[in-house]
């Protein structure tokens, strides 16, 4: 491995790469579709770890006959969903489009804020909450799907589908058109930062209520017994009175009737993933995609029960191995559809992932491994009581929302204490704590001083000056913030630096426009921005920072 510093390695070969692209031949023909697929918490390695399971025409048929970048990575250092689907199709880190965390603190208030949150928009038929997510106002910078549209006098469709609003949300951009799945009902819908009502097509794809199908109807494995041998033992997984963790699972409501309680339980199976794709069909069927000649329509889906599954169980368990064989198929079918619906050969295809998971902890110490959770509420009380030891006063550490944690700066300049003396004593204290790694302070950010590391890289990426926090807590490796935030627990999260969460798939398919090949090149998932915006002769978006990654693109 060379031995440049990370920055350094990243800005030469961008600085190289750039050069090329000046002279790089433009592509023979645009799209006719673009198809943007973001699988929900899918590391890289499961890609090779059940390869050889795969049928031909879904994962396999990417794999075989596209470009497959293994070395690619969400490289920033908070990895994840609103802040991965960001990245995606704005090409920018954290510290630009203003996406910090699926939640985080606001600087005035001190309250928890989240997203894709809008007051001043509602879900289009259905019931909106405060908080719920309904717009991206709160992205500060634009993405191709909006230079697609600019470029093309808003003829260029942009849609984007989502079992979460924020994987909708951030792939549609400001101008596209977002729906996402209602856990209330099991409809998919979009807000009024969109339209005032749903087009025709939606309305009359509600009304078949395809979510209701599932119904009582079970998810067993899909493979022989043999074919999940290496997976994790059920005992891993202990049953509760909600499930017996363990297959087989069975989708129904303790009423017995249909309602919210089977539309939220069917999240973390694959049937949020087979609506999400029949869903994305009535969208190109009801919105013409890629029937418009000369015009290049954009799709984005957002796999999400990936995710739901992967925090479940981690990524070692079978039931994650069989999702990703039932995903797989469920691909198969719609590039079947794709090629009779546009032709074989007119849709250029991404698949990337907005992050990836770590083992659980309960797995990394059966193989004496060090993991475990970090309890982020505990450890604010437990840092007021240190600092409060020192300074006399009782509250210094007013919120967090892990990794962030804020600071009262106006209390602590009443003290006549310098901010900075407070930071650095609070940051040692917090290092010394179990499962704590490192600590970043505002004042090491705003000099950038974080160091070039590849932690200190991927952090300063992913802090923001005006939303983040005043010290950001790096968890040591296989330890992690728990979302209950209690320091027990089961399943898994992810949000570090470390590899297992930055490293995910990166295949582009499309002989027309991608070279295939296996590419061990680094790459990241901000090179898919201005990939396609130099495929498709557009400008990239404003924030971009990515390579144009010109080796996996075909010349005439």
């Amino acid at each position: 491995m060379s031995t440049l510093p990370f920055l350094a390695r990243r800005v030469l070969a961008f600085s190289v790469f750039t050069v090329s692209v000046v002279h790089a031949a433009p592509a023979p023909s645009a799209p006719k579709l673009v198809l943007v697929l973001a699988v929900d918490g899918l590391p890289a390695e499961q890609l090779q770890r059940y390869r050889g399971q795969f049928g031909q025409g879904g994962l396999r048929r990417l794999m075989d006959e596209g470009a497959v970048f293994s070395n690619a990575h969400q490289a920033h250092g908070v990895t994840v969903t609103a802040v991965g689907h960001a990245a995606i199709l704005s090409g920018a880190y954290p510290y630009q489009h203003g996406i910090i965390g699926n939640n985080w603190i606001d600087p005035v208030s001190k309250a928890s804020v989240y997203c894709t949150d809008d007051a001043s928009h509602t879900y289009i038929g259905e019931e909106t909450k405060p908080g719920d997510g309904t717009s991206p106002a709160r992205l500060r910078v634009d993405t191709l799907g909006d230079q697609l549209r600019y470029a093309s006098g808003n003829r260029a469709k942009v849609i984007a589908v989502s079992g979460k609003d924020r994987g909708a949300i951030l792939l549609a951009g400001k101008t596209g058109t977002a729906y996402m799945y209602m856990d209330k009902t099991g409809n998919f819908a979009s807000s009024t930062w969109y339209m005032a009502a749903h087009p025709q097509w939606v309305q009359q794809y509600q009304a078949g209520r395809p979510q209701d199908r599932y119904y009582g109807k079970t998810w067993k494995p899909l493979l022989a017994d043999a074919a999940y041998a290496g997976d994790a033992p059920d005992a891993l997984f202990p049953a509760t009175p909600a499930s017996p963790n363990r297959f087989p699972f069975s989708f129904y409501s303790d009423s017995g009737n249909i309602d919210a309680d089977y539309f939220n339980r069917l999240k973390t199976s694959p049937f949020l993933d087979e609506l999400t794709l029949d869903f994305a069909r009535a969208a190109i069927e009801g919105e013409r995609l890629g029937g418009t000649a000369g015009v290049t329509d954009l799709l984005g889906v957002s796999l999400s029960a990936h995710d739901y599954v992967n925090h479940a169980y981690g990524p070692e368990s079978k039931m994650s191995h069989d999702h990703l064989q039932r995903l797989d198929r469920m691909l198969a079918d719609f590039f079947t559809y794709l090629d009779r619906k546009l032709g074989a050969g007119n849709v250029l295809v991404v698949l990337t992932a907005d992050h990836g998971f770590p083992n659980t902890p309960e797995f990394v110490k059966a193989a004496k491994g060090d993991a475990g959770r970090v309890n982020a509420g505990a450890l604010v009380a437990a840092l007021n009581v240190a600092l409060a030891a020192k300074y006399g006063h009782e509250k210094l550490a007013i919120a967090q929302s892990a990794p962030n944690f804020h600071l009262d700066y106006a209390a602590i300049d009443k003290l006549g204490v310098a901010r900075g003396e407070v930071e650095n004593t609070a940051a040692a204290f917090l290092r010394a704590q179990e499962g704590v790694a490192e600590v970043f302070t505002r004042s090491q950010f705003e000099a950038n001083a974080t160091g070039a590391t590849r932690m200190g890289v991927l952090m300063r990426r992913a802090w923001h000056r005006e939303l983040s926090g005043d010290l950001v807590v790096v968890t040591r490796p296989n330890w992690y913030f728990s979302s209950s935030g209690s320091s027990s627990g089961t399943g898994t999260s992810h949000g570090s630096p470390y590899s297992y969460d930055t490293n995910v798939p990166l295949l582009l398919s499309g002989r027309k426009w991608i070279k295939p090949g296996y590419y061990g090149q680094y790459a990241e998932t901000v090179d898919i921005a201005p990939t396609l915006a130099n495929v498709l002769r557009l400008r990239p978006p404003s924030g971009s920072e990515g390579r144009v990654l010109v080796e996996a693109l075909q010349t005439p």
